[in-house]
């Protein structure tokens, strides 16, 4: 997957809470990707706009962390 791919999911299925690519200081209850010397990591907050113990994936290439991404981005959105 590719990010412009990924930002066309988010905008036709219309999901929300989201970090993408620290674009904003952490919030309560969102998804984010991030990349930090060519390692992407996916990652979930919690109510306190805390990165959850154990949430972080990490990948080796964007397309993988990518996928996980719009993955945890949809359970977010049956979520809330």
């Amino acid at each position: 997957m590719t990010r412009l791919e990924a930002m066309e999911i988010i905008q036709k299925e219309m999901l929300k809470r989201f970090n993408w690519f620290d674009e904003h200081p952490l919030r309560e209850n969102e998804v984010g990707i991030r990349v930090d010397d060519y390692q992407w990591e996916v990652y979930v907050t919690d109510e306190r706009a805390s990165v959850v113990t154990g949430s972080i994936t990490k990948f080796n290439n964007e397309s993988d962390a990518l996928d996980n991404f719009i993955k945890r981005l949809r359970t977010e959105k049956i979520l809330f």
